[in-house]
């Protein structure tokens, strides 16, 4: 099979939360470890640091990948969903895994796939540790895809493990209290491996405390400690509710060498290192075009926020989401004085524009309906003014198709 036929069986034939939501979260790690084993366990053949959470945890995996990198070692780093290209999931260095690996993998793998009907998910994290293990990497930092507990990523024993922060997504299958949910992302704390908390939150705090000590891991909150003001490569005051967790993890990290240089110049550069993209993003000038890939309550407030401090005339602010959101409650996050562009990303779980309009007029957010991200980014481009701000976001997948 070509690249883009392999893709195309992986995505049709396998079962994908992002596009098929529920049906696709497994509920126990039996796949992952069989397909490990058949491997030959390649998790067991590199260093990492496991990193979870419900916003932050990206960028985080990011801005630790890239400070380590200027330190010189060989960083393997595995995120999820991409944007574009599935190979911006798997990265060693900034450099994306080649085509025709991918397409090696699928074919060489392709009967244990079948007879064990493997998630896309066990298929993608089993890539990820066999390249990684194979091109002999330092360390990997390993992005949870969804909770951690029952997480395809949750068969490593790494070095340290970081949880971001606790927030209400996915409460159909983590849970529908930040306690609950908290219970499934310290899933991944490991016994005698140090945990670190970016953020904390009483509801939460005792969660992970004790989840530590059944594990006798040390436990480390980010925010009982203080840290130097650096300068980040991604805009959006935002992320400095993560840098305290990145610092702390590198603190934390022990047998890798890790200079005050390293840390300013990988929290600066972190964007030529690892290629991240749509953490506020800036796409357009006059006007100004910012996209960004948050999609939950926690998330969609923080970069609305952000929003409020830009200067501007008219805001525009063109949206989508995919199905299984509470819109109701997202909607009450946003500003009555913008002009909305309700679309619906290109994905099984996009949600109706027309749903969307309905929802967010009834809170009183005035705008037209289009069938397509590009088609409503478009009529903004033609109605926004030189000083007038477009936002786009509310879901992966409506900044991959501006991206």
């Amino acid at each position: 099979m070509t690249y883009k036929e392999t893709l195309d069986w992986m995505f049709a034939q396998l079962p994908m939360y992002q596009n098929k939501g529920k049906s696709a979260f497994n509920s126990k790690l039996d796949g992952i470890t069989s397909f490990a084993e058949h491997l030959g366990a390649p998790q067991t053949k590199f260093k990492s640091i496991h990193v979870a959470g419900t916003n932050g945890k990206g960028s985080s995996s990011h801005l630790l990948a890239s400070v380590l990198q200027e330190a010189g070692y060989k960083v393997g780093l595995y995120t999820s969903p991409h944007l574009k290209d599935f190979r911006e999931r798997i990265r060693i260095n900034g450099k994306k895994i080649a085509k025709n690996q991918v397409v090696d993998f699928i074919a060489d793998n392709k009967p244990f796939f079948t007879a064990n009907k493997l998630s896309f998910f066990e298929m993608t994290v089993g890539m990820a540790f066999s390249y990684f293990a194979a091109q002999e990497i330092d360390i990997a930092i390993i992005e949870v895809g969804l909770g951690g507990r029952l997480d395809s990523t949750n068969i490593i024993i790494p070095e340290v493990s970081l949880i971001t922060n606790i927030g209400l997504d996915h409460t159909d299958m983590l849970g529908d209290t930040l306690a609950k949910i908290a219970e499934e992302k310290a899933g991944i704390i490991k016994p005698n491996v140090p945990v670190v908390i970016s953020e904390f939150n009483e509801e939460t705090a005792l969660v992970f405390k004790t989840v530590a000590q059944e594990n006798n891991s040390e436990i480390k909150f980010a925010e009982d400690s203080k840290y130097l003001d650096y300068e980040i490569g991604l805009l959006g005051s935002y992320q400095k509710k993560n840098i305290k967790g990145v610092l702390a993890t590198l603190s934390t990290l022990t047998g890798f060498k890790v200079t005050e240089n390293n840390i300013v110049k990988g929290l600066k550069h972190i964007v030529e290192n690892t290629q991240l993209m749509g953490r506020w993003q800036q796409i357009g000038l006059d006007p100004t075009i910012i996209c960004d890939t948050a999609h939950n309550k926690e998330g969609i407030s923080l970069v609305l926020d952000q929003v409020k401090k830009q200067k501007y005339k008219v805001l525009h602010i063109v949206v989508g989401f995919v199905k299984g959101k509470d819109i109701s409650e997202i909607s009450s996050l946003f500003p009555k004085d913008a002009t909305y562009y309700y679309c619906k990303p290109k994905n099984f779980r996009g949600l109706d524009e027309k749903d969307l309009e309905r929802v967010f007029s009834e809170r009183g957010l005035k705008g037209s309906v289009y069938n397509s991200v590009n088609k409503a980014l478009m009529a903004a481009k033609k109605r926004a003014k030189k000083n007038d701000f477009i936002y786009v976001g509310g879901s992966n997948f409506v900044v991959a198709e501006v991206l």
